[in-house]
């Protein structure tokens, strides 16, 4: 694994796949706005020098308008991480370690990697951790922190939504679970530290603090008319949480598991870190571990198209004009309803059946497609190693129809 921070990121916030975030530059001050699928392209095709350059930010819906949103001149949620790949926080102890795993991920299809944290659940290597720690992953190795040993894993399945997943480790057993809070939900003040691979430097570090809010929101920031994602019901502390705690373990002062780490303040002076309550996540994890599917819920692995598609905004396949040229002055005008190809993936279904950049996709299995969301749900209701017939408009203005069978994607 390379460990240079110019190829590597340490995962921050990354939401479903239509979500959107706020890119901070380095410092705090709120910068451009991105879809996660251009995050991860500039991480690609700059290789990110800092995590601090790319860390995404949310805007605050759980305060009473004493907070702005990124981008205009307040402060934001999210995750910053020093170009060293150093952290402010202190080596966990032995005990904090215990049950706790390091997660990298290789994003094959981004040329990307990325890091986050994980809590052992059972013996034989049930993970719990953030679906933003690996979503978009082709590869999985999670590192066990008491024992030094690392394990490939496998995705049971993920919740977007909740921002939460649910790993498999591959030949594991006679593992040291986390211990899990059985006193009931924390109250304000209590003594807390969140736990993780702050860094992404592969080696757990420990943050103090308090609780300072219960039951709170927050919100991605919208791009354009692509809609927030938000997360509810979260506990707020002070504890500094950073790039590549994702996933880890909230402890109280008995060293139990109270929650997940998930966020963190970006932009400010005061730190305020997120975290999903232990409990909300284990209900998750109960769901995907029993293979109940569900409009947030998916198991396993998702089926794959190899697309890259444009957001859905003016000019982008939601009815707008369109006037393609060629380099003999030809070309062709129209309005085409549709999912916008903005890239294709070598050696995908979607490179098999011909799809190219410029085309829109029309339909499946004979269903319109009007827009890119469209396209995301049509395929949502299928498995890896179903067919479905795809049909697509050409920038020449020609149609096309082609049956494809879907593969296995990335994590979702």
């Amino acid at each position: 694994m390379n460990t240079d921070p110019q190829h590597r990121r340490a995962a921050g916030w990354i939401a479903a796949a239509a979500a959107v975030t706020a890119v901070c530059a380095v410092g705090g001050a709120a910068a451009s706005v991105a879809t996660v699928d251009s995050v991860v392209s500039a991480l690609s095709a700059k290789q990110a020098t800092s995590a601090e350059q790319n860390g995404q930010s949310f805007g605050d819906s759980g305060n009473s308008g004493d907070s702005t949103l990124p981008g205009q001149g307040g402060s934001g949620y999210g995750f910053g991480q020093s170009g060293d790949g150093s952290s402010s926080g202190a080596a966990a102890t032995s005990s904090q370690q215990e049950g706790v795993v390091v997660i990298d991920t290789v994003l094959g299809y981004e040329s990307a990697e990325a890091a986050g944290t994980g809590i052992i659940l059972t013996r034989d290597g049930e993970i719990l951790t953030n679906n933003h720690v690996v979503e978009g992953s082709t590869k999985i190795t999670v590192t066990v922190a008491s024992t030094g040993k690392s394990y490939t894993a496998s995705v049971v399945g993920t919740d977007a939504t909740d921002d939460v997943a649910v790993l498999q480790l591959n030949g594991a057993s006679g593992l040291s679970t986390a211990a899990l809070d059985d006193d009931g939900d924390p109250t304000l003040g209590d003594d807390v530290t969140a736990v993780g691979n702050a860094g992404g430097t592969g080696s757990l570090v420990a943050a103090e603090g308090t609780v300072t809010g219960l039951d709170k929101t927050i919100t991605t920031e919208a791009e354009s008319s692509v809609a927030s994602e938000t997360l509810n019901g979260l506990i707020e502390t002070n504890a500094d949480i950073e790039a590549g705690d994702s996933g880890g373990p909230l402890l109280d002062s008995e060293g139990e598991v109270v929650g997940i780490d998930t966020a963190a303040s970006s932009g400010s002076t005061v730190t305020d870190g997120y975290a999903i309550p232990i409990d909300t996540a284990l209900t998750i994890a109960d769901q995907i571990e029993s293979g109940q599917a569900s409009s947030t819920v998916t198991i396993g692995l998702p089926a794959f198209l190899g697309v890259e598609v444009s957001p859905d905004t003016t000019g982008y396949g939601t009815g707008s004009g369109y006037s393609y040229g060629d380099d003999q002055g030809y070309g062709y005008s129209g309005t085409v309803d549709g999912a916008s190809v903005a890239g294709v993936i070598d050696g995908t279904p979607a490179a098999s059946a011909g799809l190219a950049e410029g085309d829109t996709i029309t339909a499946v299995n004979g269903s319109a497609i009007a827009s890119s969301s469209d396209l995301t749900t049509a395929l949502a209701e299928h498995s890896p190693g179903d067919s479905v017939t795809l049909t697509w408009t050409d920038a020449s203005g020609s149609s096309h129809s082609a049956t494809v069978t879907l593969t296995e994607g990335p994590a979702a």
